[in-house]
């Protein structure tokens, strides 16, 4: 009877040990799901972890770093690479782009020939904004004084930075000159020295006159290449080389400048910015000898065979000299140098004088509209003209003690000796300095 007892009470004994072992697993899970809930991130959830992810994080940004650094290394050299690359591409185009300019400015001066000819040229015309009551008889004055045009500094940039430097006041001389001429050149420059004038520019036609420039401290200027110019510039004659002045100044105008064109057979005394009015777009030395051929005169021609109307008065003035001529920068001035180039590119055998006075005093008619400048003369004892100091200051004790501003040997063909005696007698006080000097030529 013992043994199934015994088989019966083991049984037993496993079935309440495996109870209690359900039981456990089943708190165990029951404990772990309440945890679960209550501590979602378990019980290391503090420093540890946070250290963990820290750590994580560093390596991560400590990777992203190593390969900016050398991103960044790749794309320096790139970049020193591509910079000399568009250095290289800007000085091409900034070569380029000078030639074009120039390309440009001479396509204008053609266009602009083309439609003065055609008569389609734009007028620009300054006008008052306001209409304007006349005032009481004796007291109303026309407009004289025209206003300057915007400078244009694009232009001829290397220009207006030359003129940066010698202009004073906005102005200054400028006489054209190639080596045919370097010996009168020598006088100019010495006397304008000697008078203490800054504001002066030789614009050198040839290689020869910017080395005696750069040996004699003058400033000067040399112009961008230009076949035809430069053709002229080099070999031409006094007549040529004086036509060139009108095209070479437009650009000293549309700079803003006033410019005092001046030849060279120009011996200078005094300053004459000390001595220009600036109230009109042209002033002028004239090639008259007196007041009358100067300043204009009422001349009675005579013509018999009309009989009780043989006698017609006309009005006659003394021409201006083109080659001492101050210019505002004005409208109507760079208007007259552009009809004046215009005209003597088409027809280079007549002469630059002549043209000069003809577009600056012709009135407006059928079939031809006027130039519309104001103009002065300058007074003729002190913009003196050779004619003037041979013909009668010399033979005049009061006039002799005339100091002028200038003397112009434009009279005489013997031009360097005779400018050098105006040296001796005004700077050195040689008094008989023009006695071996005929009044006119042999």
């Amino acid at each position: 009877m013992a043994g199934p007892i015994s088989r019966r009470s083991t049984n037993t004994s496993r079935s309440v040990l495996r109870s209690r072992i359900s039981v456990a697993i089943l708190i165990g899970i029951i404990l772990g799901c309440i945890f679960a809930v209550l501590y979602p991130h378990g019980f290391f959830s503090g420093d540890s972890y946070s250290d963990s992810r820290f750590q994580s994080h560093r390596l991560s940004k400590s990777n992203i770093q190593v390969h900016l650094v050398n991103s960044e290394f790749i794309i320096k050299c790139e970049s020193t690479e591509r910079v000399n690359m568009l250095k290289s591409d800007i000085e091409d185009l900034s070569n380029t782009n000078d030639e074009l300019q120039k390309q440009i400015r001479d396509l204008n001066e053609k266009l602009r020939a083309v439609e003065q000819k055609n008569g389609q040229a734009e007028q620009q015309v300054v006008v008052v904004s306001d209409p304007q009551q006349a005032g009481p008889f004796g007291t109303v004055k026309g407009i004289r004084t025209n206003p300057t045009v915007l400078p244009d500094e694009a232009v001829n940039p290397r220009l207006a930075k030359i003129l940066e430097k010698v202009a004073v006041k906005n102005e200054l001389i400028v006489s054209l000159a190639n080596s045919n001429v370097k010996p009168m050149l020598e006088v100019w420059a010495s006397s304008i020295k000697r008078s203490s004038i800054h504001n002066y520019l030789v614009v050198a036609l040839d290689d020869g006159i910017v080395d005696f420039c750069k040996e004699n401290n003058v400033p000067f200027y040399t112009r961008d290449p230009d076949e035809e110019i430069d053709s002229i510039g080099k070999t031409g004659g006094n007549h040529q080389v004086s036509g060139l002045k009108f095209r070479i100044l437009r650009e000293f105008l549309q700079l803003g400048y006033g410019v005092l064109l001046s030849d060279l057979d120009i011996v200078y005394i005094q300053n004459p910015f000390d001595h220009i009015y600036r109230d009109s777009d042209v002033e002028s030395m004239s090639d008259g000898h007196d007041n009358m051929t100067a300043y204009g005169y009422n001349d009675v021609f005579d013509e018999p065979a009309m009989g009780w109307a043989r006698y017609v008065h006309t009005m006659r003035i003394w021409v201006y000299n083109s080659g001492f001529f101050y210019l505002r920068p004005t409208l109507p001035a760079i208007e007259l140098l552009d009809r004046v180039a215009d005209r003597l590119s088409r027809d280079p055998s007549e002469w630059d004088q002549a043209v000069f006075n003809e577009e600056l005093f012709f009135p407006s008619h059928p079939g031809y509209i006027g130039l519309h400048a104001s103009k002065r003369t300058m007074d003729h004892y002190l913009f003196m003209n050779s004619k003037v100091l041979f013909k009668e200051v010399r033979k005049d004790d009061d006039l002799k003690r005339l100091k002028p501003v200038i003397v112009h040997v434009n009279y005489h063909p013997d031009k360097l000796p005779r400018m050098e005696a105006v040296v001796e007698f005004y700077f050195n006080g040689k008094q008989d300095a023009f006695d071996m000097f005929p009044d006119g030529s042999d």
